[in-house]
């Protein structure tokens, strides 16, 4: 039988202090990421406004990040095992800091899309390289628990990033975020600098040496657990990406927001996220990731019909059904990606997640590029056509439960 099946919560192995750091820091990084990916969502009234454009060109805004992030990952596939992984993370970074400032600096939609594109060629590297960090410098016994530390970023990024980059937004210029954003991405390359040690375990000579590019993406191509993860990967984000660019734009043109009142939503949604998180982990570590992943995964239809179907409603129900699918989306996250990280060796651990990673945001874009060829903007400014999308949105997060079935 499983450890984690029969293991108390008591006896799983606790995080080292030297753990907890390298956690903390790679879940600010984290956070530095999604909060700008996050950002320009919650922008898109003020965006729509400002630069007189529909929700068609804002889905284009949004899916442009995903989509270079998309075709970086692929790239990464051809060299991201072939480096010292604190070096690519600080070079990747750097990437990040100069792409995130453009966007700060950005004077129209059109330079803009461009500064969202660099950004996220680098943003998708990223991400790739924290998660990559993790699997190799955490045991398997631990590793759930440490998805939901680092994966507590998104919360974290709700509760505080969000609203005070919105904050900002509101009392300066859209702009201003990112400034925000790209200075505290600054002091933490230093902290990266500083504390996170050199990992080279998979470039160890006397360890199997990682297969060659093409032989790996041909093996890869037959084997059907990595291909399994892969397609997991694509319904989790077509599943999420077609619904989430327009909650904002949903929430003040149908439901009945004020601007002001959109930080609510990140405040209570992510509040709640950042206590369930690393909870969600420790579930996966004692129960297994499958029956959490299950569970998480038909609870979270709930949510995702309920905020694509929302119409004028006060402002307390609002807020619980969007606590609800943060909460709910967040915990079938967390159990996807422990599984998903386990599917490979260490030598080959970072292509595989970076190719995960180009499938993730490809997946990505398409969804918000679908989502935003079926929304309308009414004349009133209602968006129209949003309960389709849900339940599109609803098909893909079940196809994905029957997937995950077959990830072992």
């Amino acid at each position: 039988m499983k450890a984690s099946t029969t293991l108390g919560a008591r006896d799983l192995p606790a995080l080292t202090g030297a753990e907890w750091r390298l956690l903390i820091i790679l879940a600010g990084l984290n956070f530095t990421h999604i909060v700008d990916f996050m950002i320009l969502m919650p922008l898109g009234p003020q965006l729509m406004r400002l630069f007189q454009i529909g929700a068609n060109e804002f889905g284009l805004l949004v899916s442009s990040y995903s989509f270079a992030a998309g075709v970086s990952g692929f790239a990464g596939i051809f060299f991201l095992d072939r480096f010292d992984r604190k070096r690519a993370l600080l070079c990747i970074y750097a990437g990040f800091i100069v792409g995130t400032f453009a966007c700060a600096l950005a004077p129209t939609s059109a330079t803009l899309l461009a500064a969202r594109a660099f950004t996220g060629a680098f943003g998708g590297l990223l991400g790739t390289t924290v998660m990559t960090i993790v699997s190799d410098a955490i045991p398997a016994s631990k590793r759930g628990r440490a998805m939901g530390i680092v994966m507590s970023a998104f919360a974290v990024a709700s509760v505080v990033g969000v609203p005070a980059a919105l904050a900002l937004a509101n009392v300066y210029t859209w702009h201003a975020p990112f400034v925000l954003v790209g200075g505290l991405a600054i002091l933490l390359s230093l902290a990266v600098a500083r504390f996170v040690k050199s990992q080279r375990a998979h470039l160890d000579p006397q360890e199997d040496a990682p297969l060659a590019t093409p032989t790996f993406l041909r093996d890869t191509m037959k084997d059907p657990l990595r291909l399994t993860a892969l397609g997991l990967t694509a319904l989790l984000m077509l599943a999420q990406f077609t619904v989430i660019p327009f909650i904002s734009p949903s929430l003040v043109a149908n439901v009945g927001f004020r601007e002001d009142q959109l930080p609510l939503m990140y405040l209570i949604g992510g509040g709640f996220t950042i206590f369930t998180s690393p909870w969600v982990g420790k579930l996966c570590d004692r129960y297994g990731r499958p029956p959490v992943f299950l569970i998480a995964s038909i609870l979270v239809l709930i949510p995702f019909y309920v905020v694509t179907h929302l119409g004028p409603t006060p402002l307390i129900p609002a807020l619980s059904v969007a606590a609800l699918f943060f909460v709910l989306n967040n915990a079938r996250f967390v159990s996807a990606w422990a599984m998903i990280t386990s599917t490979v060796r260490a030598q080959e651990r970072g292509r595989f997640l970076s190719l995960n990673s180009a499938v993730q945001s490809l997946a990505g874009a398409a969804a918000a590029w679908l989502g935003s060829s079926i929304v309308q903007s009414a004349p009133d400014g209602r968006i129209l056509h949003y309960g389709k999308v849900g339940w599109i949105s609803i098909g893909f997060s079940i196809v994905a439960i029957f997937v995950a079935r077959r990830l072992k």
